[in-house]
Parts: C-alpha cells; sequence; structure tokens
C-alpha cells in the first residue's frame, strides 16, 4: 500500500511538471474569462480605428437591431422573416443542439455508471462414465464503475466539449450576423435598381419627346434624317438597358427570397412595387477596437476553439500517467429464478484498479504533439480572426467616407447635365448649334443620372456593410 502510494504521489508531481501549464495554459487562462480584452498578437490594439466617415462615432449602442435605423418597414418585415427561416440558421442551430448534447455525454464521464447485468447457462454433463446430470445457471448483478480522474483526463475533455458548445453558438451568431447583412444588402440593392430603372424610364420617355419633335422639324425642313437617325439610335440604346435592369431586379427578389428560406418565386409579387432606398441614418456608433474584439462572432468563436485546442492537449498529457478507477458487482445467482429469489448464493465484490500504458509505441507523444499543433492553429487562427475584424471595419468605414464624397460630386454633375441638355435643345431650336451637342448632352446626363443612383445604392450598402463588419445584430 505504501509502494502504491509513492508511486500516485510521485506520478502527481510528474503530471504537474508536464501538464499545460506554461504558455498553453496562459492561453486557455486568459481565454476563460469572459469579457477580459486577450490580444495575442505582437500588436498592440489601436485607441481607435484610423479610417473617418461622416456621422460615425465612437459611442457603443444602437447595433443589436440596426436595420431598424434604416426607417423601411419592408426590410424590418424581411428581416425578421430571415431570422426565422433561413437555412443556414436553422443548421446552425441543429449545429448548437449537437454541441451541447455532446457536451452533456462528455460530463457524465464524472460520476459513477451503473449498469444490470443478467446472464443464464445451461450445463450438461457429457462424460460418458458416471451417471448423467444438466444444471441451469442464473445470475443477476448491479455492476458500478468509477474514474477517480485524478489527473484531469475527464475534467479537460469537459472543459473542451463546453467550449465546443461555446463555439458552435459563436457560429450561429455569426450566421445571423452575415444572414441580416445579406438581406439588408439584396434590399438596398433593389430598390437602387428601382431607382435606376425609374431614371431609364423617365431619360426614354424625354428622349422620345426629342425624337418626335426632330421628326416634326425635319418634315419642315428644319432639321435632317440625319438628326432623326441619330436620335433614334440614342432612344433605342437607352431602351436596351431597361430588360437588363428588370432581369437583375428579378434576380435579387429571388435572392431575398431564398435568404428568407422560401421558394425563389415566393417574393416576385410581394415585392413587385417600386419603392425608395432605405434611409441613411445621421449617426453610426462603431465604439472602438477593444468592444470590436468582444462582439464580433467570429473573433468569439476562435477564442473557444482556442480554449477547446488547450483542453484536448491536456487530454492527451494525461495519457502519460495511469488510470484508477474503483469498480464494484453486487448480485446473486442460483439454479433458477427460485434460487435468485430466495438469495441462497449472494455475492459482493469491490476493489480499486489501475491501468498505467507501458509501451504504445510512441503513440501517446505523438497524440500529444498533434495536439500542441492544434493549439498553435487555433492561436494563429483566432489572431487572423481578430485582424481580419480590424480589416473589415477599416474597409467599410473608408468605402463609406469615399463613397459619401463621390455621391456628392455625383450629384453636381446631375445637376450641371440637366441645365446642359435644356440649354443644348434651346441652343438647337433657335439654329445656334447643331443636334449633335443635343445628343451628347442627353448622353452624358443619363450617364451621370444613372451613376449617382449607383452611388446612392452604394452609400446604403456599405453602411450595412458596417454594421456587419461591427458584429451587430446577434445579441
Amino acid at each position: 500500500m505504501k509502494t502504491l502510494l509513492a508511486f500516485v504521489t510521485l506520478s502527481a508531481t510528474l503530471a504537474a511538471a508536464d501538464a499545460p501549464a506554461s504558455e498553453t495554459a496562459a492561453v486557455a487562462k486568459r481565454a476563460s474569462q469572459p469579457g477580459a480584452t486577450r490580444y495575442f498578437a505582437s500588436a498592440t490594439l489601436p485607441e481607435g480605428y484610423r479610417q473617418q466617415a461622416p456621422g460615425v462615432t465612437r459611442d457603443t449602442g444602437g447595433l443589436a437591431l440596426w436595420w431598424k435605423q434604416l426607417k423601411d418597414p419592408e426590410l424590418d418585415s424581411l428581416i425578421d422573416r430571415a431570422i426565422k427561416g433561413n437555412i443556414d440558421l436553422r443548421i446552425a442551430a441543429a449545429r448548437v443542439a449537437q454541441a451541447r448534447a455532446l457536451e452533456k455525454a462528455q460530463r457524465s464521464t464524472l460520476f459513477p455508471t451503473l449498469s444490470l447485468v443478467g446472464a443464464f447457462g445451461h450445463n450438461r454433463n457429457l462424460i460418458p462414465i458416471g451417471p448423467g446430470y444438466e444444471t441451469d445457471n442464473l445470475q443477476s448483478a448491479l455492476n458500478a464503475t468509477y474514474d477517480m480522474d485524478l489527473f484531469g483526463a475527464n475534467r479537460k475533455a469537459v472543459s473542451a466539449s463546453t467550449a465546443d458548445a461555446r463555439s458552435a453558438e459563436e457560429g450561429r451568431r455569426d450566421s445571423l450576423v452575415v444572414v441580416t447583412g445579406e438581406v439588408a444588402r439584396a434590399y438596398a440593392e433593389l430598390r437602387g435598381i428601382d431607382r435606376r430603372l425609374a431614371i431609364t424610364r423617365a431619360t426614354i420617355a424625354t428622349q422620345s419627346d426629342t425624337l418626335h419633335l426632330t421628326q416634326v422639324r425635319a418634315e419642315a425642313g428644319l432639321a435632317t434624317q440625319l438628326d432623326v437617325a441619330q436620335q433614334t439610335t440614342q432612344l433605342s440604346t437607352t431602351q436596351a438597358a431597361e430588360p437588363a435592369l428588370q432581369a437583375a431586379r428579378v434576380q435579387t427578389v429571388q435572392r431575398i427570397a431564398v435568404l428568407l428560406g422560401l421558394q425563389p418565386e415566393a417574393l416576385l409579387d410581394e415585392l413587385k412595387v417600386p419603392g425608395d432606398l432605405p434611409t441613411v441614418p445621421p449617426v453610426i456608433s462603431a465604439g472602438l477596437p477593444s468592444d470590436l474584439l468582444s462582439r464580433r462572432p467570429d473573433v468569439r468563436r476562435a477564442e473557444a476553439d482556442v480554449v477547446a485546442a488547450a483542453a484536448r492537449l491536456g487530454v492527451a498529457k494525461a495519457d502519460l500517467f495511469p488510470k484508477f478507477t474503483i469498480t464494484g458487482l453486487s448480485g446473486r445467482q442460483g439454479d433458477g429464478f427460485g434460487g435468485i429469489a430466495l438469495g441462497a448464493a449472494n455475492f459482493f465484490s469491490v476493489g480499486p484498479a489501475i491501468s498505467l500504458p507501458m509501451f504504445t509505441g510512441g503513440r501517446i507523444r505523438a497524440n500529444i504533439a498533434a495536439n500542441d499543433a492544434r493549439v498553435q492553429e487555433a492561436r494563429a487562427r483566432y489572431e487572423g480572426a481578430m485582424l481580419k475584424a480590424l480589416e473589415d471595419v477599416e474597409n467599410a468605414l473608408s468605402n463609406y467616407a469615399r463613397e459619401e464624397e463621390r455621391r456628392t460630386k455625383l450629384a453636381a454633375a446631375a445637376d450641371a447635365s440637366r441645365t446642359a441638355v435644356h440649354l443644348a435643345h434651346e441652343l438647337y431650336s433657335r439654329g445656334l448649334a447643331d443636334f449633335l451637342s443635343v445628343l451628347d448632352a442627353q448622353r452624358q446626363q443619363y450617364a451621370t443620372e444613372d451613376a449617382l443612383a449607383q452611388s446612392q445604392t452604394a452609400i446604403v450598402t456599405n453602411v450595412v456593410a458596417l454594421y456587419k463588419a461591427l458584429g451587430g445584430s446577434w445579441q
């Protein structure tokens, strides 16, 4: 007994020395602290975002239901339905349920296991010498086993399963961020197409009037057939843009329907009426980079993966040391059911058991090395996820700010192009300019108006991308 105790003490000392108490344990400890800022990269977190955009503040809040700030009831309805019916979200929810069930199953290893064992045997004497005989043997017993888990293998496995469940939950939240962002982006593109269609149809109407006027002037000898042909060409070119926009509109509506978990054609009637672009909020609360890292689900998921990998490294190292179990067996046996009921032959046994790996051909050490590499991989993924989060926000801020500048210049250009068309018509009607100036002015107006509509759409989609990069909507 003293030898056994000395061996256990030595094994425990070796386990403490060999356990992941250095960098890996520190990673797991820091990563398991809720609400703490955990940044394993060599760089330090910036105090604020480098890019600046109009209306973007360092305040926090307003991200949970960010699409409400776009002031579009139709968009609110679409996102609510997407949260309930999106296929990716349903898959993510099933993964969460699976991870939680596996965690519960793993946690059961911390408790004793009980099993009821029954056996029946029929014995017959086949020796030819002497009288033959036949007997029955019936046993019923309760078997109990308990793993003492002296070196924490089961507890570390439970920690890994808990981290897996947390990772699955963060994966579901990440899918929620992606789905809400995709629905909002597709809806903004839909309303942008509506605006472009309206501009195209208004341009077609204007060019049709110009063609009619040119034909009248040609019949009166005030214009040439060349003017008529050129205006006809320009009108037909503008008309050719409408079918392409209508096809893009149908594709966008069908994309929204699929995001809602519906048949592609399910929303064609509901969204057939054109609408305006959502309103960009005057203030966007971006917070600070430290807030971002605690809010982005993909970063939180990578963090949970680090914890799970570190815990599994501890499980692998525990295989180096002996496993102690306590087993117990209690039951009755007899030559029939009556014998068991009378308890004529009760039996009982209880005692410890120990298993110690002696030679495994390097399997345990190789498994430790593999799990240590997985820790390093998870840590690198965590650092990459944090850098990617910062990059996404910086890019979104830059795109939003630059597109706002572009929209302002395009708005001024659109105003100037309308004036140019009016003046070109006036000069042409008075014979002070040729018809080519009218054509150029009309062509430039349509191009500028269409570019302005695309820029206005891009501003909304850039705001959506910014909210998505900030990790909103999962709370």
